[in-house]
């Protein structure tokens, strides 16, 4: 039987990368979007339909949708979201609130729906796509790196959760990548915020932080984040967590494997040698 995979914000970036890999692997793919627009139009194994992650009703139908289309559904990639960029005084609760309901709140819908179909089939699995912010802290990303933070968090819990019933959970974790509209609509939100005066002067800094590591950024695109995801989803494997590109390894291994004082130091050292 033809495996089936659900992906959530396929219009653009990794999950229209993601689906497109996934459709030439053979399998049956629902692209799952805000706004359904074309994807993949060259594999006929791929239905596309309707999924905000703010709003209930169309998760509950896009469930509903793809098992009546497919029979059902072996796989979820948890992969909509975006970054708040800004300081955290300057940034209006609602817009946190916002951050939270798409990249962990939504989350929690799209698996709370799926998890009875999973459970019924004792099988299954999630892949939630998280980021090197959800391991490592960065300036002006406060309240994205809470989000992933949460999402890592929440990942790792429901994997022991899960694994008794046979429902597997998986977190993939990429740096950035140019060819995403991730930072045009982290642009587009940084506008909405109202910054004290005070924070001018870091701000300048924090922008030379990710102007340097933007310059340093090795080359990589969605479809090497969508060969991850797949990896994820096929190699058999209990491995919880999967780095997706090189950009973010020695920010992910001197978090995963310092001591907290040699981390920070580290980290402390890295940002001002950015910034000058």
């Amino acid at each position: 039987m033809t495996s089936t995979v659900l992906i959530t914000g396929c219009s653009t970036g990794f999950g229209a990368a993601t689906a497109c890999h996934f459709a030439e692997k053979g399998w049956n793919v629902v692209a799952t979007m805000r706004t359904p627009v074309e994807a993949c139009a060259e594999y006929p194994n791929v239905f596309i339909t309707k999924l905000d992650v703010q709003d209930r009703g169309t998760i509950k139908d896009a469930v509903s949708q793809s098992v009546e289309k497919f029979g059902r559904i072996d796989v979820v990639v948890n992969n909509a979201g975006y970054g708040l960029s800004g300081v955290f005084e300057g940034t209006s609760r609602d817009k946190v609130q916002e951050q939270f309901d798409v990249n962990v709140f939504g989350v929690m819908d799209v698996i709370r729906e799926t998890l009875p179909h999973f459970r019924g089939n004792r099988s299954g699995m999630y892949i939630n796509v998280s980021s090197g912010a959800g391991v490592f802290g960065l300036p002006m990303l406060s309240l994205y790196n809470a989000s992933k933070f949460a999402l890592e968090g929440f990942s790792e819990s429901l994997s022991y959760e899960l694994a008794a019933l046979g429902i597997g959970v998986k977190i993939v974790e990429p740096g950035g990548v140019l060819d995403t509209k991730f930072g045009t609509r982290s642009g587009a939100e940084f506008s909405t915020t109202s910054t004290p005066p005070d924070y001018v002067p870091f701000i300048a800094g924090a922008s030379a932080v990710f102007d340097r590591m933007r310059a340093e950024r090795k080359d990589a695109t969605s479809s090497d984040v969508a060969k991850v995801i797949f990896e994820a989803a096929t190699d058999g494997s209990d491995q919880l967590r999967y780095v997706a590109t090189d950009d973010i390894r020695p920010l992910v291994e001197k978090r995963r494997g310092s001591s907290e004082a040699e981390y920070m130091a580290f980290m402390r050292e890295y940002m001002t040698q950015k910034i000058d």
